[in-house]
């Protein structure tokens, strides 16, 4: 969850009302916040200030600076009215002019105006951590979107997006004192503490995305850094924004909500000038959309999946709070969505709203309407307890990878993938993860490699899925719960490794037979590549096979970076259950 700084000052005096810190955290609590902590910092002029630090929903891009959080928690108090978003009509649009040379690097760019806006000191800075919050959360790093803000008395429409060679790009960067070519920047910034994350994003492109005015003015490189020329300041009273992004839809999220944040501030508050974007084929869009769209709910649907019961009426009202004005229609409530909450994807959405709103400590307790009496899964029973036994016999759990490479599962355990029933990944991110397990063995060989310099022995164990192919299920796969254990010392140590499944046996109440019946248990020569020829055993219980034990071969303690003796087992527990 994204955690917001906001000085108490600032938040009181927006407010309108000083909370003791015990109040302000319930208000935050109530609203769905959480007041993660209190701390003093340093301001600009070295004097201490206290700075509350909120955490925000992931989701809610519109809390994520003071202006959205204050107007939110004034609605819900009933203080504000939500207020409404509205699109000017200027007699000439500004235009942005897309060039078919950038559509292989940033295919996308919108804009919007702001118009008569005042700042101060405080309003600049939100107004910057906003744009930064927007590029490291929604945006991704700047790879699906990202905000260049403009001084628009300095430059002149219509502008022009397009790509160049870096060589042939020139311009002053913002805060530099001469002119350098894109690709001097990429050097320049590879190492600078803010910028070098975004570097990547472009450097290896043959051409660099670039913004110019009708003047042939640079007003910025996308995404990496706006130009000197066109910077805001706080005495900037018409904000150009232009969103370059290979997301558009993300692309509009983020205008929206930097536009709704910050129109407070204009001469007239919360209205928006729009940007027209001509692309290539003559076609036009223009943003932002400020777009309101109307969802309807059945309150008794509401009520039946929080566990409340309120009248439309009263959810009307609570809706309303959270800044989604709702009215009644008939049995149903129509719901309005502002611009500012993208996080409005489904009803279900709506209903966590209302839940919010009426307080989720306000939600009586009840027991389910069921005949069922919950339990624990056997499987999941009897792995707990095995779980206690092998700590307690001094080996040590693990947790691997339920993915792994093709070569963990076949070729260093000298097997052949086509003999393996694995289930593959169909686009696997990485060598590391390309199918799924079928055994536990290579992940605890891998957990050896990666802790060899730890005392010896080394004694581990893991028990939990693996998963086959099966076409006899629904989804062609099917997962079985094994247990597995490696011992890796100076000497192979196989008795102790046999050992360790006298026990598991004792305690599953299965008892070792002479005669190979099928009354208990018992070892046979087993042809596993896995192990050493000779040292390797097959486990029967019940006259099945369950599993395989014996000192690991050479090979396979090589492949996995290792270079002394190990022994190793593992059993299908599902046949005890």
């Amino acid at each position: 969850m994204p955690t917001v700084g906001v000085k108490r000052t600032l938040l009181f005096e927006a407010l309108g009302q000083t909370f003791t810190e015990e109040a302000f955290d319930e208000l935050c609590f109530e609203f769905g916040l959480e007041l993660d902590e209190v701390v003093t910092e340093t301001n600009d002029e070295g004097k201490e200030e206290v700075v509350y630090k909120l955490d925000i929903g992931a989701n809610r891009y519109d809390l994520l600076c003071l202006e959205g959080l204050v107007r939110a928690l004034l609605v819900f108090q009933g203080k504000l009215v939500a207020p409404q978003y509205s699109l000017t009509k200027p007699a000439q649009l500004e235009q942005l002019i897309l060039d078919p040379s950038v559509i292989a690097v940033r295919p996308h760019v919108i804009g919007a105006v702001l118009r008569g806006v005042t700042f101060n000191k405080a309003r600049y800075n939100s107004f910057i951590d906003l744009q930064d919050k927007l590029h490291m959360n929604l945006a991704r790093k700047r790879t699906l979107a990202s905000v260049g803000t403009h001084d628009l008395d300095t430059i002149k429409g219509p502008f022009r997006y397009m790509a160049k060679p870096p060589t042939e790009i020139k311009f002053k960067p913002l805060n530099q004192t001469k002119e350098f070519t894109s690709a001097e920047l990429m050097e320049l910034y590879s190492v600078d503490s803010h910028l070098k994350s975004y570097v990547p994003i472009i450097k290896d492109s043959p051409v660099h995305p670039v913004i110019y005015d009708s003047n042939n003015v640079v007003l910025s490189l996308p995404p990496i850094i706006n130009s000197e020329h066109s910077k805001i300041s706080l005495n900037t009273k018409n904000i150009l924004f232009e969103v370059t992004a290979t997301d558009l839809t993300k692309a509009g999220i983020v205008l929206d909500t930097l536009v709704t944040m910050f129109s407070q501030y204009c001469e007239a508050p919360f209205t928006v000038e729009p940007v027209q974007t001509l692309l290539p084929g003559g076609e036009t869009l223009t943003y932002p959309k400020l777009s309101y769209r109307t969802e309807t709910i059945n309150p008794t649907k509401v009520n039946k999946s929080i566990g409340i019961d309120l009248t439309a009426e009263k959810m009307s009202s609570l809706l309303t709070k959270m800044c989604l004005p709702a009215t009644i229609k008939g049995d149903m409530l129509s719901v309005s969505i502002p611009p500012t909450r993208a996080d409005v994807l489904h009803p279900i959405d709506i209903f966590e709203d209302v839940a919010i709103a009426h307080g989720y400590n306000n939600i009586v307790k009840t027991i389910p309407k069921t005949l069922t009496v919950a339990k624990q899964l056997p499987i999941n029973k009897l792995t707990d307890q095995l779980r206690e036994a092998t700590a307690q016999a001094g080996f040590t759990e693990a947790l691997t990878f339920s993915l792994c490479s093709r070569d963990d599962v076949a070729t260093k355990m000298r097997k052949d993938i086509k003999n393996i029933p694995a289930v593959h990944i169909a686009n696997p991110k990485t060598l590391e993860f390309q199918v799924a397990r079928t055994s536990l063995l290579p992940g605890l060989l891998k957990t050896v490699q990666a802790n060899r310099k730890m005392p010896l022995p080394l004694k581990l164990f893991e028990i939990s899925d693996v998963v086959l192919k099966d076409v006899g299920t629904e989804v062609g796969a099917r997962n079985e719960r094994h247990m597995s254990a490696v011992y890796y010392n100076k000497s192979p140590g196989f008795e102790i490794i046999h050992g360790l499944l006298d026990r598991l046996m004792q305690l599953l109440e299965v008892p070792p037979v002479q005669d190979k019946s099928a009354g208990g248990y018992y070892l046979r020569q087993g042809e596993d590549p896995t192990y050493f020829p000779g040292r390797a055993a097959e486990i029967v219980a019940y006259g099945q096979v369950v599993g395989s034990l014996g000192v690991v071969h050479p090979d396979v303690v090589t492949a996995f970076d290792l270079n002394l003796p190990c022994s190793g087992i593992e059993i299908n527990l599902e046949p005890f259950l």
